[in-house]
């Protein structure tokens, strides 16, 4: 039911909108914890191993009991309002995007708008608007995420003000670059392997068997966010590095801070500092978020999908009726 299919059309661009925002409402609330570790292990400058002491986090269950201790359970959903507001807007944009851009597809050339490569590239291009829609609430959800105690931003409103008066209006878009190159082959390619792999799915679970088709979605889901997010994570490190740029004094009691110049610079000097490796710290949990949050999208997507059309095929079948 993603992408558009002639041949079973029953869910409108506003449905779709209405889908994915639903989706992404409730996978964010399920997957936080795991967005807060990997973003705070993304901004760790030190190793994250126990074998450097000056390293705050060294692995998932130290991090979680340290952050557990010392900032309590809550610390877990930190940002949580503007990540549901991400969450909500990127999934509203993209799934509307998506079901437009497939349907144009069909309408205006000669591809089949359920083959993957098509997915692959309307997938990307979707993601990229919405990545555009939702920025500034990207960069507010990191710097709620990464902010230790005591907090610099007490609520939303007041970082809002502050960094708009401290910083400038351009500080939403931080980190703008390497999330639009990160996000179309992610995305792309996300869309790309969920349809490669529905479509393997069809010879290995009998049409009939109609109680295993969510499963299908969610397995199909979480293997290619796995996929693509391994393919794309270390555009992910750069981007979190520059959105709390300017954000510094609130990275103190994590440990060391830097201050980049742009996309390349940072680049240049993860590479320098913190080799190879840098451009990966945060993996595992970042995997587990993909893993999970992916799935979770797609199968509620197409549960939410699968209820309106099913609320509207009453009102179908009474206008053949009449």
């Amino acid at each position: 039911m993603v992408g558009y299919d002639p041949e079973a059309k029953c869910v409108s661009a506003a449905e779709a909108a209405a889908a994915g925002s639903a989706s992404g409402l409730v996978t964010r609330v399920l997957v936080s914890p795991l967005d807060v570790l990997k973003i705070r292990f993304q901004l760790q400058i030190e190793q994250l191993s126990s074998r450097n002491p000056a390293a705050k986090y060294h692995g998932i269950v130290q991090a979680v009991q340290r952050i557990l201790q010392e900032e309590g359970l809550a610390a877990f959903w930190k940002g949580h309002v503007p990540a549901q507001f991400l969450s909500v807007g990127f999934g509203a944009v993209q799934f509307m995007a998506f079901e437009s851009l497939t349907e144009l597809v069909h309408n205006v050339t000669s591809f089949d708008a359920r083959h993957s490569f098509v997915h692959l590239v309307c997938g990307g291009l979707a993601a990229c608007t919405a990545t555009v829609a939702v920025q500034p609430v990207d960069t507010l959800r990191t710097r709620f995420a990464a902010q230790g105690e005591p907090k610099i931003y007490p609520n939303l409103r007041h970082a809002v003000v502050t960094m708009y008066h401290t910083e400038g209006p351009q500080t939403f878009y931080r980190g703008l670059t390497p999330t639009l190159v990160a996000i179309f082959p992610y995305a792309g390619l996300q869309f790309f392997f969920y349809n490669i792999l529905q479509q393997f799915s069809k010879w290995v679970i009998p049409a009939e068997a109609k109680h295993a088709a969510s499963m299908k979605d969610l397995l199909c889901g979480s293997c290619a966010g796995v996929v693509s997010k391994s393919l794309t994570y270390p555009l992910d490190v750069v981007k979190k590095r520059l959105q709390v740029g300017g954000f510094e004094h609130a990275r103190a009691a994590f440990g060391q801070v830097r201050t980049y110049g742009g996309f390349l610079d940072c680049m240049r000097q993860i590479m320098r500092e913190e080799g190879p490796g840098g451009f990966f710290k945060g993996l595992s949990p970042s995997l587990l978020k993909a893993a999970f949050s992916s799935g979770l999208i797609f199968f509620w997507y197409e549960l939410f999908c699968g209820l309106l059309c099913t609320l509207k095929s009453p009102e179908s079948t009474k206008r053949k009726e009449g």
